[in-house]
C-alpha cells in the first residue's frame, strides 16, 4: 500500500471494518474487496504523479475513470473481473461520500461493461457418482481416501460449499439428520443429510488417525490440521481426468449438480434456494436455465421436426 496515503489507508480499513460487523462479508470477500479497492487507489496515484488523500479523492472525474477503466482492459481483465473491481470501488465510494460529505457522482456513474452472465455447470447425475467413486481410487492412504469421499459426498449430497463442509467441528459427529449451516453473510440454513452422506462420515471418523474435539476440525489435513480446499480440489483434479470430464467439474460443481437434479427431478424453486443459502430467489433461478438448456438439447436431437 506504499502508493496510498495514510488516511486512505485508514479510511479503507474502516470500510471494510463496517462491512465485516454489520454485513457479515466473508473473510474472502473482504480480501478481493481491498485488493480492487487498494489497485484503483495505487492507478490514481500514478495517473496524476502524486499520492492522492482524501480530498484527493473527492476531485475524482469522468475522464479519470475512463483512464482507469482503459488501463484494465489494456491489461486484459475481463468484462466480468472489471464489473466486480468497479462495484467495489463504487461501494467503498458511497460510504467514503456519506462520511465525508462529498458528491460521488463521477465514480457511482460509471457504467459496468457488459458481460454474459456464466451458467452453472453441474455433472450429469452418473458423472457425480462417478466423481465420488474415483476420489476414493486417488490416495494410497485408507483413511485419506475415506476422508475425500466423506468431504464430496456431503457437497453433492447436502449442496454444502466447500468452505462449509470444512467448517464442521467434532460437535457436528456423528452427522445428525439435520445440519444448521452458516453460510455467506452469516445466513444461517437447516439441510438434509443424507444415509450416504452420514455413512461416508462415519466410514472416516472410524479410519482417521488423529483424535477427535468437539471445538477441533471434522475433517483433517495429513498432520491433523484443519483440511485446507486445495487438497479436495487437488483430488478431485485427478479424478476429473481419469473420468475425461472437463475443468468445470470442480467441487463447487457438485454443489450445482445438487441443485441442478434436484430441479429435475421435481423440487420446487423456493425449497431449493432454502437449501442452497441463496438470498435472493434470482440466483436460484439460474438453475432454471440449466435445465432448460439441457431439455432443449434433447428436442433438438429427438424430435422429428426439429
Amino acid at each position: 500500500m506504499s502508493l496510498i496515503s495514510p488516511a486512505c489507508r485508514d479510511a479503507l480499513q474502516h470500510w471494510l471494518d463496517s462491512l465485516s460487523a454489520l454485513a457479515g462479508r466473508s473473510e474472502n470477500t473482504l480480501n478481493a474487496y481491498r485488493g480492487d479497492v487498494v489497485e484503483f487507489l495505487s492507478f490514481m496515484t500514478l495517473h496524476h504523479a502524486e499520492r492522492h488523500g482524501l480530498k484527493a479523492l473527492e476531485r475524482i472525474t469522468v475522464s479519470d475513470m475512463r483512464a482507469w477503466m482503459a488501463d484494465q482492459r489494456g491489461a486484459d481483465v475481463n468484462a466480468r473481473s472489471l464489473a466486480r473491481k468497479l462495484s467495489a470501488v463504487k461501494s467503498f465510494y458511497r460510504w467514503l461520500a456519506e462520511r465525508e460529505g462529498f458528491e460521488p457522482t463521477a465514480v457511482l456513474s460509471t457504467r459496468a461493461p457488459k458481460f454474459t452472465k456464466k451458467l452453472p455447470r453441474p455433472l450429469a447425475e452418473d458423472a457425480a457418482r462417478a466423481m465420488i467413486d474415483t476420489v476414493e481410487l486417488q490416495s494410497t492412504s485408507d483413511w485419506v481416501a475415506a476422508r475425500d469421499v466423506a468431504v464430496v459426498t456431503l457437497l453433492y449430497g447436502c449442496g454444502l460449499r466447500i468452505s462449509e463442509a470444512l467448517s464442521l467441528t467434532g460437535a457436528d459427529a456423528p452427522l445428525p439428520t439435520t445440519l444448521r449451516i452458516v453460510g455467506k453473510g452469516d445466513k444461517e440454513r437447516v439441510v438434509p443429510v443424507l444415509p450416504a452422506a452420514r455413512e461416508a462420515v462415519d466410514g472416516y471418523l472410524k479410519l482417521c488417525p488423529h483424535p477427535q474435539a468437539q471445538d477441533k476440525a471434522l475433517f483433517r489435513g495429513v498432520r491433523g490440521g484443519p483440511l485446507n480446499p486445495r487438497a479436495i480440489q487437488g483430488v478431485m483434479a485427478k479424478a476429473r481426468m481419469q473420468l475425461g470430464l472437463p475443468s468445470t467439474a470442480t467441487p463447487h460443481a457438485m454443489r450445482h449438480s445438487f441443485a441442478t437434479h434436484l430441479l429435475s427431478a421435481g423440487g420446487d424453486l423456493r425449497a431449493i434456494q432454502e437449501l442452497l443459502g441463496h438470498a435472493s430467489l434470482s440466483t436460484t433461478q439460474a438453475y432454471t436455465a440449466v435445465d432448460t438448456a439441457r431439455l432443449m438439447e434433447v428436442y433438438n436431437s429427438a424430435h422429428p421436426k426439429a
